[in-house]
């Protein structure tokens, strides 16, 4: 029960080989995130958006902050790979930035507005990209491993997904939108 409800789409699979239609839906679900995120959640009161979607997990509050903060050190990491020779990313401790006062209180307008001009940028960006350049790298410090720029697109499709469906399925829960 809790994998389900820490994983609620599972873990990300990404093909073996990738191809152009598999770009074309992931950036569709970059484009159309924002939007579909502040559907979602315009109308959830406070006392709502201060509820954990699962024990021990983060509000819904903080999850949308994370996923500001987590799009925005994306967006930077496909900056580095396409300016630089295999750059080591910088890692970020993302449970604590979730536990900063801002992540736990601030108006989730900020990140949903945040979201919006982000995922355009980067959408635009990602459009614009040729074959060369989804091959370019950046290199995860953690193991040490090479991660492409078209995985990343795929990663962070999964990411918006994965983050929706948490939402999602406690609104469903606790009778908060209709099935």
């Amino acid at each position: 029960m809790l994998k389900e409800l820490k994983y609620p789409i599972g873990k990300p699979i990404l093909p073996d080989k990738i191809t152009a239609l598999d770009i074309e839906a992931w950036i569709n679900i970059l484009e159309e995130f924002p939007k579909k995120l502040s559907n979602l959640v315009k109308n959830l009161t406070d006392k709502q958006l201060d509820t954990t979607y699962r024990k021990d997990g983060w509000t819904i509050r903080q999850v949308i902050h994370h996923l500001a903060d987590s799009h925005h050190n994306s967006y930077t990491r496909f900056k580095w790979a396409l300016t630089e020779n295999k750059p080591i990313i910088k890692v970020y401790f993302e449970d604590r930035w979730a536990e900063l006062f801002d992540s736990k209180t601030s108006p989730i307008l900020f990140s949903l507005n945040s979201l919006t001009a982000l995922h355009a940028k980067w959408v635009y960006l990602l459009k614009g990209l040729s074959k060369s350049d989804l091959k370019k790298v950046f290199i995860h410090p953690e193991g040490n491993e090479e991660v492409s720029l078209v995985q990343n697109i795929g990663i962070y499709a999964w990411h918006c997904r994965h983050h929706f469906a948490h939402i999602e399925n406690l609104l469903k829960k606790n009778d908060w939108i209709l099935s």
